[in-house]
């Protein structure tokens, strides 16, 4: 009779690996789709070009996108005692209120006031003359709670800065407004772009459409907590930051008719796989509507929805490496991972991608005779 293994216990310390910095992708590629595209199923790997894609799928097949456009989140300034400080804008509460990140020498108490910088480069234009003024109310959590004097929108255009990702060691450049956006972004309040559409442009769109594959979307609010690294060895005792995500009714149609037909649902990116799963663990099935996940998917865990996932490549010890190895195998995924470090994938936000398939069992979880 075969034995059953026991579930493997994995821990923070199984998802590291080490990655050369000239691999970190600092600069986007000239062209979107010109990126590589490295091909994961369970017995073998295969090294393509993103505009390869529509070769890699079936007529009938859903292509689910995020479509949250990345907003100016970062800001620069200074207590009213003079210490200078930095914002990172998580959350948009209403149309003066704002959760954020802080970084000071010396944080502000509730009541106190801060002054944030209108970049000489835009003042000329800006609403304001050279700052705007806020409050620092509390904290909510990990996060301070902040009241602009302004609008939150129209600060966020005359001093917001686009929040790169911390291991990007330059400062934002002029392209970056566009290309740290994918082309289907419509939706403001993302902190982070959902980087797997950063390969997808208007050419390739197009020839998924001809060759029969549809597209659908869904919209969930990238926060910055998708950066952090996972700081326990007991994966249990990880807390999962939030996120908003909405999924409207056409997407919920559109999965229906492609499961009904026997073809694929395939994410682009972690973040629409993560609001997809959250959807259908909550409802039963994916619903339409809004809601929030702390969903942290990793090896042993089952996916209802999706078959298919595009996405980059992740950082060490992250939540979205436990989450790939969940979704394809933890050890296809780390012969993967070697295999792109020795090829000289680029890795990261704007790096190369990955098309995983979706694994029936992890194989280091498989019976032994």
């Amino acid at each position: 009779m075969p034995r059953q293994n026991p579930v493997i216990q994995y821990r923070t310390s199984d998802f590291d690996f080490d990655l050369p910095n000239a691999q970190i992708a600092q600069t986007p590629l000239d062209d979107r789709a010109s990126s590589r595209l490295l091909q994961v199923g369970a017995d073998a790997i295969h090294d393509r070009q993103f505009r390869d894609l529509p070769d890699c799928l079936t007529p009938g097949d859903l292509v689910i996108v995020n479509d949250a456009r990345v907003i100016r989140a970062r800001l620069h300034g200074q207590r009213e005692t003079g210490g200078r400080l930095e914002l990172l804008v998580e959350r948009v509460l209403d149309q003066h209120t704002v959760w954020a990140q802080l970084r000071a020498s010396k944080k502000p108490r509730p009541g106190n006031c801060i002054w944030i910088d209108v970049p000489s480069t835009r003042a000329a234009s800006a609403s304001s003359a050279t700052r705007y003024g806020a409050t620092m109310l509390g904290r909510a959590g990990e996060f301070f709670v902040i009241q602009f004097d302004a609008e939150i929108q129209q600060v966020l255009n005359d001093a917001g800065e686009l929040p790169l990702p911390p291991y990007i060691t330059r400062v934002p450049q002029a392209q970056d407004d566009a290309r740290y956006q994918t082309v289907f972004a419509a939706r403001p309040g993302a902190v982070a772009a959902p980087t797997a559409g950063l390969h997808f442009d208007s050419a390739l769109l197009q020839t998924l459409d001809e060759r029969g594959v549809r597209m659908a979307g869904i919209t969930l609010y990238v926060g910055a907590g998708t950066f952090q690294p996972v700081r326990v060895e007991n994966l249990d005792e990880h807390e999962m930051h939030a996120e908003r995500y909405e999924i409207p009714q056409s997407t919920v149609d559109a999965i229906t008719r492609t499961k009904q037909a026997g073809n694929q649902v395939i994410a682009v990116g972690t973040t629409a796989l993560r609001a997809l799963e959250s959807s259908a663990r909550t409802h039963g099935s994916v619903t339409a509507g809004a809601n929030e996940t702390r969903l942290f998917l990793k090896p042993g865990d089952s996916f209802a929805i999706v078959d298919r996932l595009i996405t980059n490549f992740h950082l060490p010890r992250s939540t979205l490496m436990m989450l790939v190895c969940a979704f394809a195998g933890y050890a296809p995924i780390h012969r993967a991972y070697q295999h792109a470090i020795a090829q000289g994938y680029r890795f990261f936000s704007y790096g190369d991608a990955m098309l995983l398939d979706r694994a029936l069992i992890d194989t280091a979880l498989m019976d032994q005779t």
